[in-house]
């Protein structure tokens, strides 16, 4: 069996259905790629677009999305929920099967490599493919945002792994890495107050939050660095964000490994800290795609739980957890479209 690889980047445009088309639609005239899953949201103003196949094809699909990218989207205007430091935020390699993750880290570098040099576009390494320890956490490289971006380039520390040290206005940076399946899953809130829900997801994300003196005055170490109380999942990051079409709040998760910390795990810790506040949740979603396994799993812990008998199929066991977990509460959740496996051989 040919190797599959999945890639997952993420735009910096969410509203306009049109430019959002003409980004994704550029993979679709790549042979040896499937596109699975375009997931724009207009409150974070970004697009998730999955798609897979084969090691060199994906690279020419990156590369032609983000050359797209470029052309369509305007860094300068863009306003939204969700951190972001450029058109193509960041753009994953996954080892999905008969490839390592050491080789998608490979095929990260050469997209990397060619968007530097054809693109002249400042490029950074993370996860699996980092250069160094200090870029291999999303989150310290992306500190600051786009809006960082003019100062970060004039500082040795952060001179890009590819293409030019230079701010560029119009498109930002791109980050782009191999890691492990990300599940993109956040839990509706029913409460307006986004101060509130982003405290519940400081203290469920491993990270924590900050801890304050009796003065309510944040701590901080000998270096002059915050000092956190981890939070209550490992392998998770969390925020959270008001919707203001819907008038509701979510709290945003990235489950960086679904095996340590799966999505049913988060969306019951986050109903124990909602309810610990007083506040109802509604469901939950998964954006982009997500394994059959993480599902299977859920199903597995509800069975255990609730003492439930065993689902005699998988469909059975996807309902039960999509059931449980009240996965179509906000949007429409199909297992032939949102589930990896599925969508690959459909």
């Amino acid at each position: 069996m040919s190797p599959i690889v999945e890639c997952v980047p993420n735009i910096s445009e969410g509203r306009d259905r049109a430019k959002i088309d003409r980004v994704a639609g550029v993979v679709t005239k790549v042979s040896g790629v499937r596109l699975l899953d375009v997931d724009p949201n207009g409150d974070y103003n970004r697009c998730v677009i999955t798609y897979a196949g084969e090691p060199e094809a994906c690279i020419e699909a990156t590369f032609r999305l983000t050359k797209a990218a470029y052309e369509e989207i305007d860094m300068t205007t863009h306003t939204g929920g969700h951190p972001r430091s450029g058109a193509v935020d960041v753009a994953p390699f996954v080892p999905v099967s008969g490839i390592t993750m050491a080789e998608c880290a490979e095929l990260a570098r050469s997209y990397g490599k060619r968007v530097g040099e054809e693109l002249d576009l400042p490029v950074y390494l993370y996860e699996a493919a980092a250069s160094r320890p200090s870029r291999s956490n999303l989150a310290k490289v992306r500190k600051g945002e786009y809006e960082a971006l003019p100062e970060k380039m004039t500082q040795e520390e952060w001179r890009p792994d590819f293409g030019p040290f230079k701010f560029v206005p119009k498109f930002g940076c791109v980050i782009t890495g191999a890691r492990f399946f990300l599940v993109a899953y956040n839990v509706n809130m029913q409460t307006k107050d986004v101060d509130e829900v982003h405290d519940i997801a400081l203290h469920i994300r491993q990270m924590g939050w900050p801890l304050k003196n009796n003065k309510g005055e944040e701590l901080l170490n000998a270096k002059g660095k915050k000092v956190f109380h981890p939070g209550a999942l490992l392998e998770a990051k969390g925020m959270g964000v008001f919707l203001d079409k819907d008038e509701f709040c979510q709290v945003s998760i990235n489950l960086t490994n679904y095996l340590i910390s799966g999505p049913h795990i988060a969306f019951e810790q986050v109903k124990a800290e909602a309810a610990s506040r007083g506040i109802e949740t509604n469901g939950s979603e998964v954006v982009g795609l997500i394994p059959l396994e993480a599902l299977l799993l859920a199903a597995e812990y509800y069975v255990w739980r609730d003492n439930l008998e065993r689902p005699s199929t998988m469909g059975d066991a996807v309902k039960l957890a999509h059931d449980k977990m009240g996965l179509s509460a906000y949007n429409h959740f199909d297992p032939a479209k949102k589930i990896i496996e599925y969508a690959i051989q459909n």
